[in-house]
């Protein structure tokens, strides 16, 4: 299966790969009836009231692939999953896997801005959403969404107030009759190996969508890779607290790693300490998964929480960085070992281990779960640094793609000729070989573990009839880590509120965690030497350091 713009691996490396093992030509829905035979009657999937058992799951999603392809979805036809933490998210990303359909990993705060690109970008054929969630109407956004697509769009929705021209979701998971002949069917229509599996977004993607292609075959890769530096196995209890369309929780290792060990998934759609904490507690969680924001507040929370914790075993954090001695701290708070985790949807894969001793589990991101991992340290003249010196970190490996999909300029940017990625993060590498992350070339916000790109929200300021010039930079905060602050210049005789700038971006229909939380107005933004704005005083301005006379902006 070929889909356009999906940039593959050279055929000798693809082929050095599957020599190696890695590869093992196998796609990830026929993994539905491996843990069904394996582990039938035990609990797969927690979702509140719904507990889900291996062979309930192989069920539902069989019996929704096949309906997802009596309507029309098939081999390489793609599908924005826009769904909360939920069994429902399970079954769709099983169901897709099993036809060959790419679900594209979308997250529930994303708007049309996001949705409408994205989709296409990817020529969508269906969209699937909640009724409703926190109070906002995804059906009528998808419908919204649908009428804008290239191509004709179904609309499913997951919920009790399914109307108009929307698929019902739960109706096409009722399985009935003898499930054999429908497995068979199934196992005929079953994608390659090398076939993609999905799509994922890359953090901070730009007006430019950057789509990540994930095949059948290195995901299940990276899945097997991960599930064993982090020990999980058929005692593993995991608590997806983060958005599942993340990479993250979906599968380093997340829900897909529990499964393939045989332990369970429970899907919270907060990660809000009491219910976090009573889940554990109800359910003897054994790992779970944050971002250092939400990390600190459960280890805040903990301290007089009554909930009994003793099961945790685990916290996996990642997603920005962590202070070795914020990181000292939580372990304690929550009675249980933290492992770090530095990685990407792009691919690459760091955890310090499950044994690893405090001084490296606090102060390092770990080591790459596969030996085949490639790591090159480079500085600003493309050139290998010394050992243990600060550059950034290129890789490549056997679940590092060669490049985004569809978009040929950017990845002459983002890749090189000969396959290195560049992760646009500066790192220094340990003699033990422990990546420790120091910053970030990419110029990119990063708000509690979701990654801006900067130049997608200037474009989008830009636009507005007030702003002759805009430079959106990271304000620093000690519980997101980062917020959005932008700096403007005006026309003359013009205004602009940051509830104004709010209320725009708002109305293109941009998700709410990248609206600037602060605007900050001058008469003229410092430039650097080759006439752009100098975001390195900029920064100094926010954080009281040397710069131009900042006027007064709004709160």
């Amino acid at each position: 299966m070929i889909i356009d713009g999906v940039v593959p691996w050279p055929e000798e490396v693809a082929d050095g790969y599957r020599k190696a093992g890695c590869w093992q030509g196998k796609p990830l829905g026929s993994l539905l009836w491996e843990w069904a035979q394996r582990w039938g009657d035990r609990v797969a999937v927690v979702d509140g009231e719904h507990r889900l058992t291996y062979l309930d799951l192989a069920l539902r999603a069989d019996s929704l692939a096949e309906r997802f392809a009596a309507r029309g979805l098939g081999h390489g036809d793609t599908v924005l999953v826009q769904l909360p933490n939920c069994w429902e998210f399970v079954a769709v990303t099983m169901a897709c896997f099993r036809i060959g359909v790419v679900p594209v990993m979308m997250l529930p705060p994303h708007r049309e801005y996001e949705l409408g690109s994205i989709g296409t970008h990817v020529r969508a054929k269906a969209i699937i959403v909640p009724d409703t969630w926190k109070g906002y109407d995804h059906q009528d956004l998808a419908h919204r969404v649908a009428a804008t697509l290239p191509d004709p769009a179904l609309v499913l929705v997951v919920g009790d107030e399914v109307h108009g021209e929307s698929i019902d979701v739960r109706g096409l998971i009722d399985h009935d009759g003898d499930p054999g002949p429908r497995r068979r069917l199934l196992d005929e229509w079953a994608p390659a190996g090398s076939d993609v599996a999905l799509f994922l977004l890359s953090g901070g993607t730009t007006g430019v969508p950057k789509v990540i292609s994930r095949t059948h075959d290195d995901y299940a890769y990276n899945i097997r890779r991960v599930v064993r530096a982090c020990d999980f196995d058929l005692d593993t209890v995991y608590l997806a607290v983060l958005p599942a369309g993340h990479n993250f929780p979906l599968a380093n290792p997340g829900i897909l790693g529990a499964l393939h060990a045989g332990g369970r998934a429970v899907l919270l759609p907060s990660p809000r300490p009491e219910p976090v904490f009573a889940a554990i507690e109800a359910e003897r969680v054994t790992a779970t998964s944050a971002v250092p924001a939400v990390a600190i507040t459960w280890a805040e929370a903990a301290a007089n929480s009554t909930r009994d914790l003793s099961s945790l075993q685990y916290v996996h954090i990642g997603g920005s960085t962590l202070a070795p001695e914020t990181a000292a701290r939580i372990g304690p708070a929550l009675n249980c070992k933290i492992q770090q985790v530095y990685g990407m949807a792009e691919g690459l894969i760091c955890y310090t281990r499950t044994d690893a001793p405090d001084e490296i589990a606090h102060s390092t991101q770990g080591t790459p779960i596969s030996p085949l991992d490639e790591l090159l340290v480079v500085g600003p003249d493309g050139l290998a640094v010394a050992p243990g010196e600060i550059g950034e970190l290129l890789t490549r490996g056997p679940y590092t793609p060669r490049g985004y999909v569809g978009v040929p300029a950017q990845n002459s940017v983002s890749f090189t000729p000969d396959g290195w990625f560049r992760t646009g993060d500066l790192v220094r590498i340990t003699a033990e070989g422990n990546v420790v992350v120091s910053g970030r070339v990419k110029d990119l916000i990063n708000r509690g573990g979701e990654k801006i790109s900067a130049g997608e929200i200037e474009t989008l300021v830009q636009e507005l009839p007030e702003v002759a010039e805009v430079a959106a930079v990271p304000l620093p905060d000690p519980i997101v880590g980062e917020r959005v602050c932008v700096f403007v210049s005006l026309h003359p005789g013009r205004e602009l509120t940051l509830a104004g700038v709010a209320a725009a971006l708002t109305d293109r229909g941009v998700a709410a965690f990248k609206i600037p939380e602060r605007l900050e107005v001058l008469p003229d933004l410092p430039h650097t030497p080759i006439g752009k704005p100098d975001k390195k005083v900029l920064s100094l301005l926010l954080t009281g350091g040397e710069g131009p006379a900042a006027a007064p902006g709004s709160p």
